[in-house]
């Protein structure tokens, strides 16, 4: 395991959802994946149609590799005002607890107060509780449960 010595935040797509680093979002399918291993094998088509529906990425790297990422939408509700919803948030098992998650975090909370959100908010897999013990260390809170019905 390294240490990297120096991190890059790298955005995939800009405003707009225009790809903007389409090399960096093939490196990104790796890392990604280890968080959602059921994303479709057209890894950059779907990200594609992810971006059109107002999603934005970045990746952190250490100028050869992804070593996380993160996506995100920003949009306006009636409860939040604008919400700035991270739907994904990813460090490579390699590279956790290395400064990685921190970077990204660092990233994301001034991208949320550029675009004029109150906050970030998440949602976490029960399972997932070194993904919690993180957040809890970046100041985040439980505030409500989240509830889901699928349609079979």
């Amino acid at each position: 395991m390294q240490t990297p010595d120096s991190l890059n935040l790298i955005r995939i797509c800009d405003d707009a959802g225009v790809v903007i680093a389409p090399d960096w979002l093939m490196l990104a399918e790796g890392v990604h994946r280890q968080l959602r291993p059921q994303l479709p094998y057209d890894y950059v088509g779907k990200m594609h149609k992810v971006f059109a529906g107002g999603g934005r990425m970045a990746v952190v790297s250490n100028d050869d590799q992804a070593l996380g990422i993160a996506l995100w939408h920003c949009y306006e509700d009636t409860f939040n005002g604008i919400k700035f919803y991270v739907d994904d948030l990813v460090t490579d098992a390699a590279y956790r607890s290395l400064g990685v998650g921190q970077a990204m975090m660092a990233f994301l909370e001034r991208e949320a107060r550029r675009l004029g959100a109150a906050g970030i908010v998440l949602d976490s897999g029960t399972q997932r509780t070194q993904a919690h013990r993180f957040y809890f260390r970046e100041g985040f809170v439980i505030t409500s449960f989240n509830f889901k019905k699928m349609f079979v």
